[in-house]
């Protein structure tokens, strides 16, 4: 199912003879053990041999050796270097500061510094809201993590999380001009991070946690949100949870169905999936029935913990028990954020008519998209390579753009409801289709309108 993407782009460097068909011989060993070119430049020609660069899309690592291999294997050819572009773009990592003033001479030095500055400082400390007025922190999000459950790569630690953190950072200035910058925690103990993050937070305007493991998020985040008076985020719980809502909005309006008579199974039950049906659950559908790796949540069950406990006490209004599979028939919406390859198109043929599939395991989805689109009227993935992306980069740019410009202290299942209808109307109207249930990650209209939904919930007198 895996096919060639950006994720894994090479560009290789390689001297070929200066024959008609050189040109010919290249493109056809890269296609021949499936890659896909994407440039291919002359970078020095001779008489006796041309010097090109290579670049294509492989599937993994291993794909990109390969093809590496098939040009190596070619007469006359030699590989002279192979540059991963991925890697490239991470050298030295993806963020730096810049300065907003100007340091031309000692007058400007005595304003940004000492003495000017003191002046400042005496004025925040006689007024401690100021700081939002006179410093960074009026546009400034932590983005923390532990490293314990970076994408779906599990528990590898606060280092090796950074690139994840910066990226993150990356996409909040793009998308929404916040300034956000990656703390990475070299502890797991849930005591050691609260009060960590509770140390920092004077500087910030807002605390976005991410990719730390369940079931110690719920607990960071209630006891952070109890003691900062600035918003925290745990944007795998709620940043995936607002999308899904969007999505779903619209996917139901274009197989016409009402939410309240939908029957909604929800297969991971961690982090995301716990968020997702707690914010669904305003919406009143007919019922949610949650599965685990043990089976379907049932108040019956010996091996519930607190969070369990809690979705088993919301939903499965009948009690039901079993698989997956038995949770499935007649079901007119799967919403996975879980695990690859966990059922086929057999399954989806026993859900209602004209299901919905959210198929959002990462990288490869609970059911391959082309086998669940024999049977499902509408099919949605965490991927790029396909329709309807269900990405987080729609929700949590605007989400905090809008908390800090209400200079908001909290944050409430309201404005992660509004935050998700905002989204759902910028692909509303006429445009939403089958193939097209939510907006682009790179349509401009997204942060603002996010933006101003959750600022206008954020200072509403309801």
């Amino acid at each position: 199912m895996p096919v060639p993407g950006p994720g894994y782009s090479i560009t290789i460097r390689v001297e070929a003879p200066p024959s008609a068909s050189a040109a010919g011989d290249l493109t056809s060993a890269v296609g021949r053990v499936g890659g896909v070119i994407t440039a291919f430049d002359v970078v020095e020609s001779h008489a006796d041999r041309v010097v090109v660069d290579i670049t294509c899309n492989a599937t993994s690592a291993e794909h990109a050796n390969e093809i590496t291999a098939a040009l190596g294997e070619l007469p006359g050819v030699a590989v002279r270097k192979v540059s991963d572009r991925t890697f490239l773009i991470h050298l030295g990592g993806k963020l730096e500061v810049h300065s907003k003033v100007a340091l031309r001479n000692r007058d400007d030095l005595s304003r940004a510094y000492t003495p000017g500055v003191a002046r400042v400082c005496q004025a925040i400390a006689a007024n401690p809201e100021d700081a939002r007025r006179l410093t960074i922190k009026r546009n400034t999000v932590a983005v923390v993590t532990d490293g314990s459950a970076v994408l779906g790569l599990g528990n590898i630690g606060p280092a090796a999380s950074l690139p994840v953190m910066e990226g993150k950072a990356v996409l909040f200035k793009k998308f929404a001009d916040v300034d956000a910058w990656p703390i990475v925690l070299d502890t797991q103990d849930t005591d050691e991070i609260i009060r960590t993050v509770e140390l920092i937070a004077p500087a910030y305007a807002g605390i976005n946690l991410e990719d730390i493991a369940a079931p110690r998020c719920f607990e960071i985040e209630a006891r952070l949100r109890e003691k900062l008076d600035i918003p925290v985020f745990h944007d795998d719980q709620h940043g995936t949870a607002i999308v899904v809502v969007a999505a779903l909005r619209n996917a139901l309006k274009v197989v016409d169905k009402p939410l309240e008579d939908c029957k909604i199974v929800v297969c991971g039950v961690g982090a995301a999936g716990s968020a997702i049906i707690r914010l669904l659950l305003h919406r009143k559908p007919k019922d949610i029935i949650a599965v685990d790796i043990n089976g379907i949540v049932h108040s019956g069950r010996g091996d519930l913990d607190s969070n369990l406990e809690q979705i088993a006490a919301n939903t499965n209004k009948d009690g039901v028990s079993g698989r997956l599979h038995d949770a499935l028939v007649g079901a007119d919406v799967f919403i996975g954020v879980s695990a690859p390859n966990l059922f086929g198109a057999e399954q989806v043929k026993t859900m209602a008519k004209d299901p919905v599939i959210f198929a959002l395991a990462n990288p490869d989805p609970e059911i391959d998209p082309l086998e669940a689109q024999q049977h499902a009227a509408i099919v949605a993935t965490g991927r790029s390579d396909y329709p309807n992306q269900i990405n987080n980069v729609l929700a949590f740019p605007g989400v905090f753009r809008g908390l800090l410009d209400a200079q908001a202290h909290t944050i409430t299942d309201s404005m992660l409801l509004a935050a998700a209808d905002a989204i759902a109307d910028v692909a509303d109207g006429d445009r939403i289709n089958a193939s097209f249930i939510v907006p682009s990650v790179f349509d401009a209209a997204v942060a603002p309108a996010v933006a101003e939904a959750v600022k206008k919930a954020a200072t509403s007198k309801d």
